[in-house]
């Protein structure tokens, strides 16, 4: 094994985080009875041979690889928190030396903030980017404009001298697909000609996004929020930032959300931001070489995500904070308002909306709203908790058949046929042929003098309503068109349901905010038509008197709408503070913060009182990821020596000795196991703990040490001190290791309560933590273990904790 081992660059290790350490020989006495401390603990002038030159401090300069992560591990927020106070610390001492020192510690205070204009140009860039071209490709579907084929249906007719204000959708210049291929204007060649297009256009979008998805970007599918979530918790996935993430995930977004899938943009913008900031990070030192550092960017353009998929960029701080985020320092809430600013700013500039705003359902209502008014906005949040309680077990459940059987083998058939026919059976009814945001911009439209649309259609009826008529009350009772509307609004929400339980999970690119806001946003479009036409036809009624006057609504319908659509999304997502910013800077509806709080907290007790989990972290548990969620509470009364590894029927742990091992002793322990660290003690004997070395360290300290030290071979010795132990004059020289050791390892004692030990994991971020007695160690605790505990108490499967 001489100047063999591990001298290979190209090394790459199987270990992960679910088990740090093996089961070796050594027979662990849970007694209080400690030996005391070995000599070799202590230093003695004495030992140090002649040759001690050879000696090679392994860290003196700096190792590539050393304090990086493997794919699929948790990162150590306490070393890299450490490593970044010792770096600003340095440069803080450099600056009074010289003014080069001083202007690069201005360069590095100040790269923090240029990142995040960075990001924000880039985020808001994609963000306008995407949004043009999926109204362009939604609109293919049913038509192309002869001025341009760039244009879309809106701004097709927006340059026609044609088009008069009450059939502002309709201009010579926009052709449908039937009058064009057969030449058709009217009558059942040109609906079926259209109904063929329409489904023709879904099926290859679709069929695109899933087939680029599948062979360049398998990370560019879903919604991204849950892995985002993992990632800003500590948890490595590499590739899931990476360039070709982003590139395939910008264009198979495009595609999905134009094929009419029951899926919205939003979520996934979110990924798009953190991948651009990921990228960004590799053009500064301060953030490509610190894991942590990097985490509090990637919570920066979370925030960044949202301000542009709403035009939110406040409501998308808080949604950082609230929603996403693990750590969270002041700091970063100061540049993620600057980075959310600029990305609002850059999608304001490119105008993706045409309208000059920002917001992305701008609502003018003026009607006040009345305190009774607060039980059906009450209501509605019942609705929006069971409905998110509902869809939560529905989509997990057919997630995991998707999963568990063949379906799974087959993604693309899987988006084809959910793609065919949600097709099929949206085209035939106008409210799920339109987009999710147009449906939505429909739904929250307060209706005008000039207003078209089914939803508006009222008429004064002759009869007994005369007199009401007269005072401009009967204006606003039902007409046909809107008993139409009705009913398809009905069977549209049923067909939004259940193609969003199916489509959030597939291999595209699928948000869930526009959806859930949609099934709402019906269902409160539906409730506020009935309170509106129960309020005028019965205004007489105590009750109800002084809610109309003549010549003003009653009721608007619209308001249900919006506050409808914030108790679907708050029971999916189980957002509050931030739900509530985000939808009155999404509608500029200011005066209705009220009925928003109202419904977004009615709606996140009942769906807790079916169900903790927001669907983020049902997913998080279903695909095993190691992730503590903040908002859970422990509740056992079990101890650190409950949970520890090894049991107390099991062999002892596996560790290092600071002193008396061999290269070829440390390699074969390496090669024999696939964890990702060991603790280091005194002697075998005592198991007095020294300190902890992690796996990858202590590889490549090693593969450094053959392959750059000369003499090194299998039975040079170890040296976790900074003594040197007697050698005669030809023993081969040792490798000292001491600067790769962690000396300040966090401990908890046998008794400690899980509770603590909990909170000790979520607070600071550990990977593991050791249990010790009497300064003894005994075992070790790892954040899987935490995880298997967690699910065996809820009765659930402690091997769902997967890395997978």
């Amino acid at each position: 094994m001489d100047n063999g081992g591990f001298c290979n660059d190209n090394y790459e290790s199987g270990s992960s985080d679910d088990e740090l350490v093996d089961i070796s020989d050594v027979t662990v006495d849970f007694s209080d009875d400690v030996p005391p401390l070995d000599s070799a603990g202590h230093c003695n002038a004495e030992w140090r041979p002649n040759n001690s030159s050879k000696l090679m401090d392994l860290l003196d300069d700096t190792i590539p690889g050393i304090g990086t992560y493997e794919d699929f591990n948790t990162i150590d927020w306490v070393r890299e928190k450490s490593k970044d106070r010792d770096r600003h610390r340095e440069i803080t001492n450099k600056s009074k030396q010289s003014t080069v020192a001083l202007l690069f510690s201005i360069s590095d205070a100040f790269s923090g903030w240029l990142l995040m204009l960075l990001i924000g140009l880039m985020s808001g860039a994609l963000a306008g980017g995407i949004d043009i071209a999926a109204h362009w490709m939604t609109d293919l579907k049913e038509g192309v404009c002869l001025n341009g084929f760039w244009f879309n249906h809106e701004h097709c007719c927006w340059a026609s001298n044609e088009t008069t204000f009450q059939e502002r959708d309709k201009c010579p210049q926009w052709k449908s697909w039937a009058e064009l291929m057969v030449g058709v204007s009217e009558g059942p060649g040109l609906y079926v000609v259209n109904y063929f297009m329409y489904v023709c256009w879904a099926l290859l979008f679709a069929f695109l996004a899933v087939i680029l998805v599948r062979a360049f970007a398998p990370y560019a599918c879903g919604s991204g929020i849950p892995e985002i979530k993992t990632i800003l918790s500590g948890f490595i996935i590499r590739g899931y930032l990476g360039k070709w993430t982003l590139i395939i995930k910008t264009i198979t977004l495009v595609l999905a959300v134009s094929s009419g899938l029951s899926l919205g943009k939003e979520g996934p913008l979110v990924h798009v931001a953190c991948c651009c900031a990921n990228i960004l990070c590799h053009f500064f030192t301060k953030y490509r070489r610190n894991e942590a550092k990097k985490r509090e960017v990637l919570s920066a353009a979370s925030a960044v995500g949202v301000s542009v998929a709403f035009g939110a960029p406040i409501g998308g701080v808080l949604f950082s904070l609230e929603e996403v985020s693990y750590y969270f320092p002041l700091k970063t809430l100061w540049r993620s308002f600057f980075a959310a600013l600029v990305a609002a700013f850059t999608l304001r500039s490119i105008n993706p909306f045409g309208n000059s705003r920002l917001v992305l359902f701008y609502v003018e209502f003026h009607t006040p709203w009345h305190l009774l008014e607060l039980i059906p906005f009450v209501l509605l949040g019942i609705f929006g908790g069971l409905w998110g309680a509902f869809f939560i077990r529905a989509n997990i459940a057919w997630c995991r058949l998707r999963k568990n059987t063949c379906l799974g083998h087959y993604p693309v058939l899987e988006v084809v046929v959910v793609t065919l026919l949600t097709a099929l059976l949206a085209f035939p009814i106008e409210y799920t042929r339109m987009s999710s945001s147009e449906l939505i911009s429909e739904l929250f439209n307060d209706c005008g003098l000039l207003d078209s649309s089914k939803l508006c259609s009222y008429t004064s009826n002759s009869g007994s309503f005369n007199a009401t008529a007269a005072n401009g009350l009967g204006a606003r009772l039902a007409g046909t068109g809107l008993y139409t509307a009705m009913w398809q609004l009905a069977l549209a929400l049923v067909l939004k349901m259940v193609f969003t339980v199916v489509t959030f999970g597939m291999k595209v690119p699928s948000g869930l905010f526009i959806p859930s806001m949609a099934v709402g946003a019906i269902a409160g479009r539906l409730l506020g038509v009935c309170m509106e036409q129960l309020a005028i036809r019965h205004h007489e009624q105590n009750i109800f008197r002084g809610w109309c006057s003549p010549g003003a609504d009653c009721i608007t319908p619209g308001l249900y709408a919006m506050v409808g659509a914030a108790a679907c999304l708050g029971g999916v997502t189980r957002m509050t503070v931030s739900l509530v910013v985000i939808m009155f800077e999404l509608t500029g509806g200011l005066e209705y913060i009220v009925p928003l709080m109202a419904a977004a907290m009615t709606s996140k007790w009942v769906a807790d009182a079916l169900g903790r989990e927001s669907i983020y972290e049902a997913h998080i548990r279903l695909n095993g990821y190691p992730f503590l969620e903040a908002k859970e509470e422990f509740r056992h009364k079990t101890l650190a020596t409950d949970v520890m590894r090894p049991r107390r029927s099991d062999p002892s742990l596996s560790v290092l000795t600071e002193s008396g091992m061999t290269v070829e002793e440390v390699e074969r322990l390496i090669a024999d196991t696939t964890y990702s660290g060991f603790p280091v003690v005194i002697s075998q004997q005592s198991q007095r703990l020294v300190g902890f070395v992690l796996r990858r360290d202590l590889i490549i300290s090693l593969e450094n040490a053959r392959c750059h030290q000369d003499g090194v071979v299998s039975m040079s010795p170890i040296l976790f001190t900074e003594c040197d132990t007697p050698m005669s004059p030809s023993a081969p020289p040792a490798v000292k290791l001491r600067n790769i050791l962690d000396l300040s390892p966090f401990t908890v004692t046998v008794h400690t309560p899980m509770e603590i030990v909990v909170d000790i994991f979520r607070k600071l971020g550990l990977r593991q933590c050791l249990v010790i007695q009497n300064g003894r160690l005994l075992g070790i605790i790892t954040k899987k273990d935490i995880l298997k505990h967690m699910a065996q108490m809820a009765n659930r499967d402690p091997d769902s904790i997967l890395f997978n």
